[in-house]
């Protein structure tokens, strides 16, 4: 039963955006393979940045490698119950401070940034993805050779969607239940503006 969800109430948006699905059902058959891998990571590399600064860093690790391994090894609670499966693991974190001591204020966003449009990516490849904040930190820095001033922030998961009935009941309801907040919640209106 591989099951997909479109956002509600949201007609207009390109399917790319309307249909993308941070599953946790991931087809654990699926293998990435070298060339649409490299297109996700192009995909980080041509990011907007402020001031060009280009601030992320990633790691790919794919299913089945020692690098997969050790960067699932980060991975915290109930994110090691369901990531397992996905094609390939990648690790994003951003560089807060250049090497000369400069602060980078805008590192995290250009880092979601990158996130978004791998996301995008992604999604026309056939993939999907679900980031996951729950990685333990020193542990990755202990893996990987992490400079000072950057920041380990997330490890996203990437595959081809799954059979949901793979995941228990309660894993399985979150992923048909999709919902967002009213924009009237989220646009910030002007101070002293009447309603």
């Amino acid at each position: 039963m591989t099951t997909t969800t479109s956002a509600p109430a949201a007609p207009d948006l390109h399917p790319l955006l309307s249909e993308r699905w941070s599953t946790r059902a991931f087809d654990p058959e699926h293998q990435l393979d070298d060339e649409t891998a490299g297109r996700l990571l192009e995909a980080v590399r041509w990011t907007p940045s402020a001031s060009n600064t280009q601030p992320w860093r990633v790691a790919l690790a794919l299913r089945g490698t020692p690098e997969h391994e050790v960067l699932f090894g980060t991975l915290m609670g109930f994110n090691t119950a369901w990531a397992a499966g996905a094609s390939a693991l990648v690790l994003v974190a951003a560089e807060r401070t250049t090497p000369e001591g400069k602060d980078l204020r805008w590192a995290d966003l250009d880092a979601g940034q990158a996130v978004a449009h791998l996301t995008v990516q992604a999604a026309a490849e056939g993939l999907v993805v679900h980031t996951m904040g729950g990685i333990e930190v020193e542990r990755v820095r202990e893996a990987y050779e992490v400079p000072a001033g950057v920041e380990p922030l997330v490890v996203l998961a990437v595959g081809r969607q799954g059979d949901l009935s793979v995941l228990d009941e309660k894993t399985r309801r979150r992923e048909l239940e999709r919902s967002r907040r009213p924009l009237s919640e989220l646009v910030l209106p002007l101070r002293g503006a009447s309603a």
